[in-house]
């Protein structure tokens, strides 16, 4: 069984979906709409079969767009185990060995990692060991993610860094060093796939920002958006969400955008992939474009104050730690951070897949 529940979780856990399916190895897929929006696009345009299980009905998903919405959605995501606990078990159990892959450090890492345990089955945890090594910092990923290295019993871990974080943490059972993030492989299978659905500049820097701590805190988005308005020798292409959209209305912030900072629409993963593709430049707060960038060797720009992921840094990636002076030094200094592409070096899921296909990870359902 595969828990996932956001658009990022889907796309890296795609390369083992489809290694799977390829290999003639049955598994469902178990949804808990922490994201809704994008979600079926994502699947469709990777090739991929809709959710079998649903733990929050269809018909009343709705996006979190407020971090006042977690406890209300987590606990309707428990509830629906606890009531189905006897079908779920069965669906888990009537599969041969029973194993529930969960992916990365979002809150459906962790409830997917607890319905596991309740279910009786032994959970492999994909990209595992990544730490900032501030526990504040990112809230609460960096919390997530140690929380399920306790409740995991296999740990598929990006880079010898992670290996050794999860042995320094005592983490049980078997870990597995991949060599990179699965991201990889989504990147090797998707990037070219399509054209880019919005007319672009021959040359420009591509924008995201969407994290729930950057869109909340009024004063370091508004100083971000007026540092990239203002020094930014290449036009600017900033995909944004309904979530991003109000909030630069609510900050009065629309006056910044015009044909040198362009809003385009958000775009499901297949379909903005193209435009980072042709894009000279990124700046960005999400993790996953964080690894993208690494592996292709852009420049890059992570507007955030620290950082789980540490492939690229310090070579074609620039943390800011949210200093404007630091954003500025890149905007101004980008093409010396270009890099080779490391994109047909790794091959993760292979590492995964093998894995599985052993016998050696049996085992972990005997620890506790």
């Amino acid at each position: 069984m595969i828990v996932a529940g956001t658009t990022a979780e889907i796309i890296k856990l795609s390369p083992v979906m489809r290694a799977l399916r390829d290999s003639g190895t049955p598994y469902q897929l178990w949804n808990t709409a922490q994201h809704v929006d994008g979600l079926r696009a994502t699947l469709d345009d990777l090739g991929l079969s809709q959710p079998d299980e649903h733990f929050i009905n269809p018909r009343t998903q709705r996006p979190l767009v407020r971090s006042s919405q977690v406890p209300g959605w987590m606990l309707r995501v428990a509830l629906h185990a606890l009531r189905h606990r006897r079908r779920l078990r069965r669906a888990l159990h009537g599969r041969g060995r029973p194993l529930l892959i969960v992916h990365g450090d979002t809150f459906t890492t962790v409830l997917g990692a607890l319905v596991g345990r309740f279910l009786g089955a032994p959970v492999a945890h994909v990209e595992a060991g990544m730490r900032s090594g501030d526990i504040r910092n990112p809230m609460p990923e960096e919390i997530n993610r140690r929380v399920v290295a306790r409740l995991a019993r296999l740990h598929f871990a990006p880079t010898q860094r992670e290996v050794d974080n999860l042995r320094r943490e005592q983490a049980k059972g078997l870990i597995v060093d991949t060599g990179a993030n699965t991201a990889i492989d989504a990147l090797r299978t998707m990037l070219g796939a399509q054209q880019p659905p919005v007319e672009l500049p021959d040359e420009f820097g591509l924008v995201t920002l969407h994290r729930f701590e950057m869109l909340r805190n009024s004063e370091v988005f508004s100083e971000t958006l007026q540092v990239l308005k203002a020094s930014s020798r290449l036009p600017l292409v900033m995909p944004a969400g309904d979530t991003e959209r109000r909030r630069i209305e609510e900050l009065g912030l629309t006056g910044l955008f015009d044909d040198r900072f362009r809003l385009v629409p958000k775009q499901p993963y297949a379909r903005f992939l193209p435009i980072l593709a042709r894009s000279s430049f990124v700046v960005t707060d999400s993790g996953g474009l964080q690894q993208e960038c690494g592996i292709l060797g852009r420049p890059a720009a992570i507007q955030r104050d620290a950082t789980e992921s540490h492939q690229g840094l310090g070579e074609n990636l620039v943390l800011t730690r949210l200093d404007p002076d630091r954003l500025r030094g890149f905007l101004d200094d980008w093409e010396s951070y270009r890099r080779p592409s490391q994109l047909d070096e790794f091959h993760p899921t292979a590492v995964v897949m093998d894995c599985l296909r052993q016998e050696q990870y049996v085992a972990v359902s005997q620890i506790h």
